[in-house]
């Protein structure tokens, strides 16, 4: 059961001309946050927007700042009568509630960035074959401290659905946090909602279900949206996040292959995902060597579900690299850098990738 609290507005997209969105914004204990939220929502130029906030059982004061928010017409309410978990009240919004023309899912911790919706709505209206748009996500701390950004110039780039899926299997991981996403309503309610059972990576999982169905478009330039980052404080939290985020990662691509068997080189992009997914397992292993952290690594875990993971892995030239550091051992290893030359080489792909992810959303 829940009770609701509506704005003066019932209806979605009547101001004609505009496209109209409705934003779900899932909200447990996060009052404090949620009055910003809805701030960088209604801000939005260009767009008929509305504001659907699913109250999870909070305990703090959400249920009297939604009251308030809903003053304004474009801001409505639900609140649950028992805690129902982030799936379930991220699947009522999606699927029962939200009936605009396009659907952001944004969390009441997150923000929205000046323009985003105008931005992604008008390339959904001009490429009808496109289901999903994003732009670049914000990566933040501190709602009074926002990054500042380099604004690259403008642009759109549009894949086949394919082509998307594909760029996900080779590198595996996924390049979409979720607030920065706007979808076609309809293309939504044909692929459903996120899954219980992949709590910790159903975002992944939602976006190659899209891209099964539809093609996929990425807005350069500004900013779409803020992402709030939650700082994990113990070391021993953080690595087992790791190995639980890979084994969520290759539970995701198992159930998008099982579920799409039918896709063209279907079991040529499971094997590439299976395989980089594996070698991000054994490098990681490798720097718990040349950090002598094995104490603080689940290390045997981690090369487990790399073995396990790909057949080939005993092939792959990460595995290589981590039979040459158990040969000299991991406090030899930190104590006279004998691989820095290669963590060095390591750390700049990375920065390259993430200067091509800001520019390119790849």
């Amino acid at each position: 059961m829940r009770t609701e609290i509506r704005g003066g507005r019932a209806g979605v997209g009547t101001r004609r001309g505009l496209p109209t969105v409705d934003v779900v914004v899932p909200c447990y204990n996060y009052a404090h946050f949620l009055r910003r939220c809805v701030a960088s929502v209604l801000e939005q130029p260009g767009v008929d927007v509305r504001v659907l906030v699913v109250d999870d059982r909070s305990s703090d004061d959400t249920p009297l700042v939604v009251r308030e928010l809903s003053a304004d017409p474009r801001v409505h309410g639900r609140r649950h009568e028992v805690n129902r978990g982030h799936i379930a009240t991220y699947n009522e919004g999606l699927l029962e509630w939200a009936e605009a023309d396009c659907t952001v899912l944004l969390s009441a911790d997150d923000l929205l960035a000046p323009g985003a919706l105008a931005r992604a709505a008008t390339v959904l209206r001009d490429n009808p074959d496109v289901g999903l748009v994003y732009g670049r996500g914000v990566y933040y701390t501190d709602h009074d401290r926002l990054p500042r950004t380099l604004n690259v110039p403008l642009g759109t780039s549009v894949w086949s659905g394919r082509e998307w899926i594909e760029g996900r299997c080779r590198s595996g991981h996924n390049v979409i946090s979720s607030p920065e996403v706007v979808v076609r309503t309809s293309v939504q309610q044909r692929v459903g909602g996120y899954r219980p059972d992949l709590p910790h990576a159903g975002d992944l999982e939602m976006w190659l279900r899209f891209a099964a169905v539809s093609d996929v478009a990425h807005v350069r330039g500004r900013p779409a949206a803020y992402y709030r980052v939650h700082e994990n404080s113990m070391l021993r939290t953080r690595f087992n996040t790791a190995l639980v985020d890979l084994e969520q990662r290759r539970d995701v691509f198992a159930r998008f292959f099982a579920d799409h068997p039918g896709l063209p080189d279907a079991a040529l992009m499971h094997t590439a995902a299976k395989r980089a997914l594996a070698k991000e397992a054994l490098w990681r292993v490798c720097r718990a060597y040349d950090r002598d952290d094995l104490a603080e690594h689940p290390h045997e875990e981690m090369t487990e579900f790399a073995l396990s993971t790909y057949s080939g892995a005993r092939r792959l030239p990460e595995h290589a690299a981590l039979e040459r550091r158990k040969r000299l051992g991991a406090e030899f290893c930190h104590r006279t850098q004998i691989f820095a030359g290669s963590q060095v080489v390591k750390r700049a792909e990375n920065w390259l990738w993430w200067q091509s992810w800001k520019l390119r959303g790849v």
